[in-house]
């Protein structure tokens, strides 16, 4: 994607669109400690169960566990992950510098169709020899899982692509939530909501309860089937985590749907509202 030879573009300006930091291009990959992996699974757990733990919390959780860790091991590793305590805080969800943030829109709001509102977020998903990002994009009022991908870079390209993927199957929503992060601020990612006539909302800092939808679908992948399957690698995860989201889509009843699948309020709620204009029409 970074055209090292484009006159009329330079590298830095390049990467600030993409919204990947310029010494990734120069980063030479080496091979993940041990020791580290087996604390971040234990911390992706806990982060699972408890999200409003900090550096703190979570520094004393794993001493208490026989682990010899220092503060500002655990917050290096809690970084690598993506991971951030809940509690409002300065500095949360940073976005990159000259990118531009929107104010919240579905404060007050009631959601009551398909397509009124989408959401996305980023998510650490753990291997057995590594790890992987997962980014999903969700309908919020039927929970549908409208597209997903993994990456082993917490960089905005999959980002962009998995959004391109949901408006060209689902077409587009009303207004487009996501936090504040540097992935979602991007020009290339805000600029592909933006050409499709979407209304872009932000999170508030420290408000994890804005995007919670999101959260509610990290938890059941990771204690339905990631944590349950530890998959081996990334194709390993890939395959097993599209069985999971068609399962989820199609088979798992949901109690906040009255007990139907996010499919059937997606697609059932979508054809009677096409019904209806025919009708009007």
């Amino acid at each position: 994607m970074i055209d090292r030879d484009l006159a009329d573009l330079s590298v830095s300006r390049q990467c600030d669109l993409l919204g990947l930091a310029r010494s990734t291009l120069y980063y030479a990959p080496v091979a993940d400690d041990p020791e580290d992996l087996a604390l971040m699974r234990l911390l992706d757990e806990q982060y699972t169960r408890r999200p409003f733990y900090g550096v703190r919390r979570m520094t004393r959780w794993l001493r208490g566990e026989g682990h010899g860790v220092n503060p500002k091991h655990v917050r290096r590793l809690l970084r690598t992950m993506g991971l951030e305590a809940v509690y409002p805080k300065p500095r949360l969800s940073q976005s990159a510098p000259g990118h531009r943030i929107y104010p919240y829109l579905l404060r007050g709001m009631s959601i009551g169709r398909p397509n009124q509102v989408w959401s996305t977020d980023i998510t650490y998903i753990r291997l057995a020899r590594g790890f992987v990002y997962l980014t999903a994009v969700l309908d919020w009022y039927s929970r549908y899982v409208l597209a997903w991908s993994v990456s082993n870079t917490l960089d905005s390209l999959f980002c962009v692509e998995t959004l391109r993927q949901a408006l060209a199957q689902y077409g587009h929503p009303e207004i487009f939530n996501s936090d504040q992060g540097v992935q979602f601020t991007s020009e290339a990612f805000t600029g592909v909501l933006a050409s499709a006539g979407v209304a872009i909302s932000m999170d508030g800092r420290g408000r994890a309860l804005d995007n919670v939808f999101v959260e509610r679908l990290w938890r059941s992948v990771k204690y339905e089937d990631v944590y349950l399957k530890d998959y081996a690698g990334v194709p390993a995860a890939v395959t097993g985590l599209g069985a999971y989201f068609d399962f989820y889509n199609r088979e798992r009843l949901h109690q906040a749907l009255d007990y139907r699948t996010p499919q059937a309020v997606y697609l059932g709620q979508a054809r009677a509202e096409r019904t209806v204009l025919c009708l009007q029409s």
